[in-house]
């Protein structure tokens, strides 16, 4: 295999890389703004509680009961996604919106089984953006 070859090669797994990880970061920016704005709007139907799990309903309830958790929950997820969306800050978007997947994926691992799927697809959009933008978490995890 020759020099030129090897690396059009290496240029076309860059290309698809990255468009892999702009494709990712649209989709999600686009689901987290999109729920957190329907945290505040409430233009998607709430699910029947009757199909849900009582510990799930009990959380969400209490969740709203605070009377702010719900809505910082819904304001942290809406900024991260417009910043995923803008391409702009995306290591904040991230670190901002970590704790809310893992929130999402133990909801559902604990309390609501039902929705795994997707809580399992959006820890792999959150770690495959983070493995992409790795270079720019380096210097905030130096001791």
């Amino acid at each position: 295999m020759s020099t030129a070859t090897a690396t059009q090669t290496q240029t076309r797994k860059f290309a698809l890389g990255r468009y892999a990880t702009v494709v990712t970061r649209v989709l999600t920016g686009l689901l987290f703004t999109t729920t957190g704005l329907n945290g505040f709007l409430l233009f998607m139907p709430a699910p029947d509680p009757s199909t849900l799990a009582p510990g799930g309903v009990a959380f969400n309830t209490a969740l709203y009961e605070t009377g702010y958790m719900l809505q910082l929950t819904c304001a942290v997820q809406l900024v991260a996604g417009l910043l995923l969306l803008v391409g702009r800050f995306v290591p904040l978007a991230l670190a901002l919106l970590a704790p809310v997947i893992v929130n999402i994926f133990l909801f559902h691992v604990f309390l609501e089984p039902s929705g795994m799927v997707m809580a399992l697809a959006v820890v792999a959009a959150e770690i495959g953006l983070a493995w992409a933008y790795r270079d720019r978490f380096r210097p905030m995890l130096k001791a």
